[in-house]
C-alpha cells in the first residue's frame, strides 16, 4: 500500500520514477497561457490570508462547494474570509476522486510546507499557518513565482489593455518574463450592437483612429496588434464555442459593419458571416508578426441564466457543449493555409469526444516548416485532470507526434496554481515509463528522458522563441 501523495504520487513504477526525479521534476516552467492578474506581478501583491489568493476567482472550487450544498455567499458572497475557507475545508473530504484533492494537497505541500490533510478539523490550523507565511516577503506574488522555477508568464489581455503593468514589471527589472496575449474576443462580440459602438469608440480613443469602415476597424486593431508586438506578446488566443468559416465578401462585410456602427441588430447568418471574416484578418496579422494562435473550443458558457444574472460570466456556470468542430475548422485553416498565411497554431478542445478529430486535424496543415507547427493543445478546463490528461496523451501519441509537444499551462488565475504542470509531468512520467517496462518503447533512459524534458520545457522554449 502506497503512502497518500508520496514523493512517488502517481508513479507506478521504477521507470516513471527514474523518468520523474531525472528528468522532469527540476525542469523549469514555461506557462505560456494563463489567467494571472498583471496588476498583481507589478504591485508584488502580499496576499492578507490563503482565501485571498486561493478560493477568490477559483470556479473550479466555487462549483464543488455548491454541490456540496454550501451557500452562494461562501463562494462568491460577502462571507467573511475565514468562513468561506471553513466551507472549503468541509467540502474537500467529500472530493475524493476529483482532482481538486490532488490540486488542494498539492498546493500546501509547496509552496507552504504544508502536509497535514485539509478537513473542519484542520482548517483553522492551516488557515492561520498559510496565512501567516502570505505575510512574509518569501511569498509575495513575485517570490512565489520564482519559488517554482517559472521563467515565462503569458497573461490574456484585451486589445483595449493598457498593458502599464507589464510595462511596470519590465522596468522594475524582474527576471520572469511576463508577457501579454492578444484575445480579441471582445472585438468580436457582436451580439449587443450599443456594447460593440463603445468597444469602437474605446478602440478610437486609444488610436486615434476615426472608425467609420470595416477597414478603418481592422486599422484600429492592428495598430493595437502592433503595441502589443513591441510590448513582448507573442501569443493570440480566442475563446470560441466553435471556429467561424461561413463564406462571405468583402462589400457584405462592409455593409454588415455598417449596420453595427448605427446600432442595427444583425441576422444569424450576418453575425457568422461578421466572426469569419474576423477569424481570418486576425489570424492574418498574427502570421504577419510571427506569432502563435491559440483557440480554446468547445465550452458552453453561462448555462444558469438566473446565476448569470446575479453573478455575471466565469463564476463556475459552464460547461462542455457539442458544437460541430471538424468542417467549420478545416475550412478556417484551409482559408488560411491556401494563400500561406497560417501561423503556428495550438488547438484545444473542451469536449474529449473531439481529441482524435484535433489531433488528425492538426495532421493536415503541418508544412514542415517548423517542428509541431500545428499542436493539439493540452487537456483544458475540465481535462486538466489525470484521466483528461492521460486521454489528450494518448491521442497525440497514437496520431500525431508527442515529442514535439509543448506541454502544459496552468489556464488559472491563482499564483498556487503552478503544481498543475507538477502533475502534468507525473502523469507524462508515468505513461512512457509503463511503455517502457512493457516493451511497448525502449528502455533507453537517455532517449525517453530527453523525451520528458523537452515535453516539460525546451519544446516551448524553442516553438514560442522565449
Amino acid at each position: 500500500m502506497k503512502e497518500f501523495m508520496d514523493d512517488n504520487f502517481l508513479l507506478e513504477n521504477k521507470a516513471a520514477e527514474e523518468l520523474y526525479h531525472g528528468y522532469a521534476k527540476g525542469m523549469p516552467i514555461i506557462d505560456y497561457h494563463c489567467h494571472l492578474p498583471p496588476a498583481e506581478v507589478a504591485a508584488d501583491r502580499k496576499f492578507e490570508n490563503i482565501t485571498k489568493i486561493w478560493l477568490d476567482g477559483d470556479h473550479y472550487k466555487w462549483r464543488a462547494m455548491r454541490a456540496h450544498g454550501v451557500d452562494e455567499r461562501y463562494c462568491t458572497g460577502n462571507a467573511p474570509d475565514f468562513d468561506k475557507f471553513e466551507k472549503w475545508a468541509e467540502t474537500v473530504p467529500y472530493t475524493l476522486r476529483n482532482p481538486l484533492y490532488h490540486w488542494t494537497h498539492m498546493e500546501l505541500r509547496r509552496p507552504f510546507g504544508i502536509k497535514k490533510l485539509l478537513n473542519p478539523s484542520t482548517a483553522r490550523e492551516i488557515y492561520e499557518e498559510s496565512s501567516a507565511l502570505l505575510q512574509t516577503d518569501a511569498f509575495s506574488a513575485r517570490n512565489i513565482m520564482r519559488s517554482f522555477k517559472v521563467e515565462v508568464v503569458c497573461t490574456t489581455d484585451d486589445p483595449t489593455d493598457s498593458l502599464e503593468h507589464h510595462i511596470k514589471v519590465r522596468e522594475d527589472g524582474f527576471e520572469i518574463k511576463v508577457l501579454p496575449t492578444w484575445r480579441p474576443d471582445r472585438a468580436m462580440m457582436i451580439d449587443n450592437p450599443m456594447a460593440f459602438i463603445e468597444y469602437m469608440e474605446q478602440l478610437e480613443e486609444l488610436t486615434n483612429i476615426n472608425i467609420v469602415t470595416y477597414q478603418n476597424y481592422l486599422e484600429a486593431l492592428e495598430k493595437r496588434h502592433d503595441y502589443f508586438h513591441e510590448m513582448g506578446c507573442r501569443l493570440s488566443d480566442h475563446g470560441l464555442e466553435t471556429i467561424y468559416a461561413e463564406n462571405y465578401t468583402a462589400n457584405e462585410i462592409e455593409g454588415i459593419f455598417l449596420r453595427l456602427r448605427q446600432g442595427i441588430g444583425l441576422s444569424a447568418e450576418d453575425k457568422l458571416k461578421f466572426r469569419s471574416a474576423m477569424l481570418v484578418d486576425l489570424a492574418r496579422m498574427d502570421h504577419a508578426k510571427g506569432w502563435t494562435q491559440q483557440f480554446h473550443l468547445g465550452a458552453l458558457r453561462n448555462n444558469s441564466s438566473r446565476m448569470f444574472r446575479e453573478l455575471g460570466p466565469d463564476k463556475g456556470f459552464d460547461s462542455i457543449g457539442d458544437f460541430e468542430i471538424a468542417r467549420p475548422l478545416s475550412r478556417f485553416l484551409d482559408k488560411l493555409d491556401s494563400d500561406n498565411r497560417l501561423a503556428k497554431t495550438i488547438i484545444y478542445n473542451l469536449n474529449p469526444r473531439d481529441n482524435e478529430l484535433i489531433a488528425t486535424m492538426c495532421g493536415n496543415f503541418n508544412d514542415g516548416s517548423v517542428p509541431g507547427k500545428m499542436q493539439f493543445g493540452s487537456g483544458w478546463w475540465f481535462l486538466d485532470q489525470k484521466d483528461g490528461m492521460t486521454r489528450q496523451l494518448n491521442a497525440l501519441s497514437t496520431l500525431g507526434v508527442l515529442s514535439h509537444f509543448v506541454g502544459m499551462l496552468t489556464d488559472s488565475r491563482s499564483f498556487l496554481s503552478y503544481p498543475r504542470h507538477d502533475y502534468f509531468r507525473r502523469i507524462l512520467c508515468n505513461l512512457l515509463g509503463t511503455d517502457m517496462l512493457n516493451g511497448e518503447i525502449p528502455y533507453d533512459m537517455d532517449l525517453v528522458g530527453g523525451m520528458v524534458r523537452s515535453i516539460s520545457y525546451y519544446n516551448a522554449k524553442n516553438y514560442f522563441g522565449f
